[in-house]
């Protein structure tokens, strides 16, 4: 009897697929979109875009939607839902609809395939990572904490939530508002919750469980060299395109009036998409202006998205290092890495090897391609806090700390404070001991073994 209804059950919940999802990253550029309706099309499998700008309707072009012929070859998920003026569209409302999705997939039997762009919607797929205060109206609380502030919410954080406010800098604004929303809607401190959820089963200092067993995941990658013309040569294809028209067009219909009323922020919604702040000048110039200077201001606009391009194929590439390979833990996936340098053998050593891993794992089955080796541990804190009074900056985690000490600002304060202290003693030959490479002004690890993911929003959002 228990086993016929096992049976039953399994019957209406549909075959456990193995893997359960596929998640393709990468950088911009190098073609997890092919790579994703390549593999749907030959395991009935579904797409969904986790590209926090792709939601909103408009920019296709700016923002590299797939295109309709594209997404008619097999289900797109998750692009062209949200309207542009929503700015509350937040990545738990990702989360919960994509969950949604990938049930319904489960249950006919299709291979949920995500591909990557955002890092924190990525995240909070894959892991346990989210506090969801179940409030409706967090969003709105939320956004009139911002007004205040970095400066006053840092100092509020600090009375409700010290150990939240020191891994968080004092003008991080958003984050800091959205520890307050959590502690004001749940009554418990953000750092709490998440340190809660670090302790569950599988968990880990990176946040909670894995939420699906054996995930395969895929990174494209690429010589950065060879990525940078790649980049460069899309962006020249997209203002073939239509690009300037499209951005005129949606500046238009809704970002004119905003300006206007001393509203437009490029922090939120669609209008913190790349591309279009790098067009303010552009968009915004006044009819009286020359058309000599409103070249100038266009070929500007250009170079600045493809500068702007080239730095997000880097971070997002970096998160990926930072979250899947340098960070070894119980909960996180292996890797396997797809050479995308070399276009003209696409089939050889992109899609073939992906194709062949997949129906291994299907098969429960070991790949001949084996995942990318994790580098090692990290012990640098990403939430330690440093304060160089020389620069008279907060300085976040110990690689950024890092990093800091030697800037060329930063040496350039050190030269400034040592010939100003050997011009005051030259008879003893004083040199300053407040800041050099081995050792700075101060540091205070507030929060010891606290660590965070890179650009990662999603204990905050």
């Amino acid at each position: 009897m228990m086993a016929a209804a096992t049976v039953s059950v399994q019957r209406a919940l549909g075959k456990r697929l193995v893997p359960p999802l596929v998640v393709i990253l990468g950088a911009t550029g190098t073609g997890k979109s092919k790579l994703a309706l390549e593999i749907a099309k030959r395991v009935q499998g579904e797409i969904i875009s986790a590209d926090s700008m792709q939601v909103y309707k408009g920019l296709d072009i700016i923002t590299n939607k797939v295109t309709l012929e594209e997404q008619a070859q097999c289900p797109h998920h998750m692009i062209s839902f949200v309207d542009p003026l929503v700015s509350s569209y937040t990545v738990v409302d990702f989360r919960n609809r994509v969950l949604s999705l990938m049930e319904d997939m489960h249950h006919r039997e299709k291979l949920p395939i995500i591909v990557g762009g955002t890092n924190y919607y990525i995240e909070s797929i894959l892991w346990k990572v989210l506090v969801d205060t179940g409030q409706e109206n967090g969003t709105q609380l939320k956004t009139e904490l911002e007004k205040l502030g970095g400066p006053e919410l840092h100092r509020q954080l600090m009375e409700v939530d010290p150990d939240m406010a020191a891994m968080l800098h004092p003008h991080d604004a958003r984050k800091i508002a959205r520890s307050l929303q959590v502690y004001q809607e749940t009554g418990v401190q953000h750092s709490k919750l998440l340190e809660d959820q670090q302790q569950q089963g599988g968990g880990d200092g990176l946040g909670g469980p894995l939420r699906f067993s054996d995930p395969c995941i895929f990174w494209l990658h690429s010589n950065i060299d060879v990525l940078d013309k790649r980049l460069d040569k899309r962006v020249d294809e997209m203002l073939s395109l239509g690009l300037i028209e499209e951005l005129k067009d949606f500046h238009l219909r809704f970002n004119e009036k905003k300006i206007q009323e001393k509203s437009q922020d490029y922090q939120h919604g669609i209008f913190q998409s790349i591309g279009f702040k790098e067009f303010h000048e552009y968009l915004t110039a006044g009819a009286d202006i020359n058309p000599e200077e409103r070249e100038k201001l266009k070929m500007k606009g250009i170079e600045a998205l493809k500068q702007a391009t080239r730095r997000y194929a880097r971070k997002q590439n970096k998160w990926v290092r930072n979250r899947f390979l340098k960070r070894p833990g119980t909960n996180v996936p292996p890797v396997y890495g797809l050479d995308v340098t070399d276009v003209s053998c696409w089939e050889q050593t992109v899609l073939s090897p992906a194709i062949e891993i997949l129906e291994c794992l299907r098969k429960g089955e070991r790949p001949s391609v084996q995942p990318i080796r994790i580098e090692g541990v990290v012990t640098h804190n990403k939430r330690s806090h440093h304060m160089c009074e020389l620069c008279d900056k907060i300085i976040i985690g110990d690689l950024e700390w890092t990093a800091h000490l030697k800037s060329k600002n930063h040496q350039y304060h050190v030269r400034k404070r040592r010939k100003a202290a050997e011009s005051s003693a030259p008879e003893q030959g004083v040199e300053s001991d407040l800041c050099s490479t081995p050792k700075c002004p101060r540091k205070a690890s507030l929060v010891p073994g606290a660590e965070g993911t890179e650009d990662n929003e999603k204990q905050h959002l």
